[in-house]
């Protein structure tokens, strides 16, 4: 995903001293990482550097995430809400964002549910880069497309049996493991789930209701 950035015209500086809060948000999960805020330097460091930096209130200065712990938050999106008084950053985050060591500065509990298949999918995408020894994955991956397809096949199959004779929980457990095998075939495929989730978008857009 290269940088998406909207109309950022008209801010409404004035308002807050000079200041606009900005909330960083997971660009894959939708998780929300944490509040910061920024003034027009700040801004315009952070789309010229496509890293993204904020006034520090407390140090007075401009303070790009990650300059002493390398945990950065790399630009992916930016726009502004409908009064011009706030932004929202979607960033990809190098590292936890939060300086305890969690992956938001609202903890790590927050995530929203379906949020987990995004990480499960740069996790995949991860291990077919990187192919670790002792991983499942990677003896997936090293298995080749066939054994990957068949095991889809075979996880499809024992979804739908446990949906028609096992309990929920089988079901779920089943269902997970469909999940699970899909997301690495798509990678052997140099696909992703997000490509998955583009195509049903294209197919039912969601409207907003009236």
């Amino acid at each position: 995903m290269t940088q998406q950035l909207t109309d950022l015209t008209g801010l409404d500086w004035a308002k807050g001293d000079g200041l606009l809060p900005v909330i960083i948000q997971h660009w894959r999960s939708g998780e929300v990482l944490m509040l910061g805020y920024m003034n027009e330097a700040a801004l315009a460091q952070t789309l010229a550097s496509g890293k993204v930096t904020f006034f520090s209130r407390s140090k007075a200065r401009l303070w790009t995430k990650g300059e002493s712990s390398g945990h950065w938050l790399l630009l992916k999106s930016i726009r502004r809400d409908c009064d011009a008084d706030t932004l929202l950053v979607q960033a990809d985050p190098i590292g936890p964002t939060c300086h305890r060591g969690s992956s938001s500065c609202f903890g790590d509990d927050q995530r929203p549910p379906l949020g987990f298949l995004a990480l499960l999918d740069e996790l995949v995408r991860s291990r077919h880069e990187q192919r670790p020894e002792g991983s499942y994955t990677t003896r997936l991956f090293a298995g080749g497309i066939r054994r990957m397809a068949q095991k889809v096949g075979e996880e499809g199959v024992e979804t739908a049996l446990a949906a028609v004779a096992q309990d929920d929980n089988e079901l779920l457990g089943e269902a997970a493991d469909l999940i699970f095998h899909l997301t690495v075939t798509l990678r052997a495929r140099g696909l992703s789930l997000s490509d998955v989730a583009d195509v049903l978008a294209s197919r039912n857009p969601v409207q907003p209701s009236a």
